[in-house]
């Protein structure tokens, strides 16, 4: 996914100012796609350039709130319907597995142990918020719908990655072979 889609992508469900897009993204999407305030308002000033959002208002302190144009909604919804999905998927844990053969099994434990503890932590805190979604709390708008549905990828992809790291303290290198 790309920044200018994402912001376009929350600017379509209402106004909002660059703090308010980098608090959203990391309320909604968090770890999975974080967002820095200096990058969103580079990328809100290239958005503006280009026709594609505008500045609604400006408050104290020089705070600009942004709406999205007509321009903007059609460039989300031929990015939604026409490019092609990056599958990529830049996981740490995942590349630090690899090297895992140069940890001590000890610490290596300890770090697995410390992994599955995160994710099933994560997992919990999206399953509170796809509960709270369930009972209404939220309403049924279409973006609490389609958020709900983004929800319930966090909750698998993290209860998935705290299964493999419980898993993973099970096999060698964690857990010493017994072919020797």
């Amino acid at each position: 996914m790309s920044l200018r889609h994402g912001l376009l992508g929350l600017l379509a469900e209402g106004p909002a100012s660059g703090y308010d897009l980098a608090r959203r993204f990391t309320e909604v999407l968090g770890s999975i796609w974080p967002a820095q305030h200096p990058k969103i308002y580079a990328e809100l000033g290239k958005l503006a350039a280009e026709g594609l959002v505008e500045v609604e208002s400006e408050g104290p302190r020089r705070r600009k709130a942004y709406r999205i144009t007509d321009a903007g909604v059609a460039e989300v919804k031929r990015w939604l319907t026409e490019v092609d999905v990056d599958h990529t998927m830049r996981l740490q844990p995942l590349l630090r597995s690899l090297f895992f053969w140069l940890m001590d099994t000890v610490d290596l434990q300890r770090h697995l142990q410390a992994e599955a503890r995160y994710y099933r932590d994560l997992a919990e805190q999206y399953r509170v918020l796809a509960e709270a979604k369930d009972r209404g709390d939220f309403g049924y708008s279409p973006q609490t719908q389609s958020l709900r549905v983004t929800v319930e990828a966090a909750i698998r992809l993290y209860t998935s990655l705290a299964d493999w790291a419980d898993w993973a303290q099970t096999v060698p290198p964690a857990a010493p072979s017994t072919d020797r």
